[in-house]
């Protein structure tokens, strides 16, 4: 990537990698990058950005040195007024800088980054419902808190090996669930705790969860349509069925789970309701 650098970085900070026009950007790398104008069209050049005006980022950025790591070629400017302190995007995680993942898409170092305005006393032995350890007894970058229930406290992201074994971090939950989806663990508030997340640099992708991605419960959704009765009597198979009579299927009224006949459960044809074993 022309902008950070970087042969292989994460794609959940960095977006996907993009090729055209000779040029080789991340996704995110390009929206964050300061200085580079963008078309109305995203059509227009690279991404909407005019070819040239990367070429002109990169040159300038040779000269600006990263914030934290100290290397050279950091291309995002803290958008504090009168700050010049720039970075990578690969290093805004470790050297505690915040990116808002939302047009205009913001940057700020650690000394300006937005803190949470949210009045919240932290009881004595809290965990972070995500992953069950204890938090920092105040708000920081790496401890956040639910603005609306005051209550749910967060770690920023908990321990990579945890989110890989749970897929289930605060980054990883916004990740995987999508704007769509994303709120708070404890309280399920999906609004106040969205937007204040937003600010607080975490990405939370406009798109499905994931966990609908190639109907993965889809079959949740399907009828039970099969007689399980222990000796099914209908000639047309225990996946046949007619409308009504005594070879109507019904549906356990607890369950739904399972089904039988009229006839293969020695039902009379007014019978409106029946209970599988299990639930009897």
């Amino acid at each position: 990537c022309l902008l950070c650098r970087r042969t292989e970085a994460d794609p959940d900070i960095c977006g996907d990698k993009q090729e055209n026009h000779g040029l080789c950007t991340h996704v995110f790398c390009l929206n964050f990058a300061s200085l580079i104008f963008r078309q109305d069209n995203d059509r227009t050049g690279f991404m909407g950005c005019r070819s040239r005006d990367i070429r002109l980022a990169v040159s300038r950025a040779a000269q600006k040195h990263c914030c934290v790591c100290g290397e050279t070629g950091a291309t995002i400017m803290c958008c504090q007024e009168d700050c010049d302190r720039w970075f990578h995007l690969p290093c805004a995680k470790e050297g505690h800088c915040v990116t808002q993942y939302i047009t205009p898409y913001s940057s700020y170092c650690p000394e300006h980054c937005p803190e949470q305005d949210v009045r919240a006393i932290l009881e004595p032995g809290t965990e972070c419902p995500i992953c069950m350890e204890p938090v920092e007894e105040r708000k920081s970058y790496t401890t956040l808190v639910c603005p609306a229930c005051k209550k749910a406290w967060f770690h920023r992201d908990c321990m990579r090996a945890l989110l890989t074994l749970l897929l289930f971090a605060l980054q990883g939950q916004a990740l995987r669930a999508g704007a769509l989806y994303f709120q708070c663990p404890l309280c399920r508030d999906d609004d106040e705790f969205a937007v204040q997340m937003f600010i607080m640099g975490i990405r939370i992708p406009f798109r499905q969860p994931t966990w609908e991605d190639n109907d993965a419960f889809a079959e949740l959704g399907e009828r039970h349509s099969w007689c399980n009765a222990r000796k099914c009597l209908y000639p047309g198979g225990r996946e046949g069925a007619e409308e009504e009579g005594p070879w109507e299927l019904l549906l356990c009224s607890s369950c739904a789970a399972e089904g039988t006949h009229r006839r293969c459960s020695g039902l009379r044809n007014n019978t409106p309701s029946w209970e599988c074993d299990s639930c009897a």
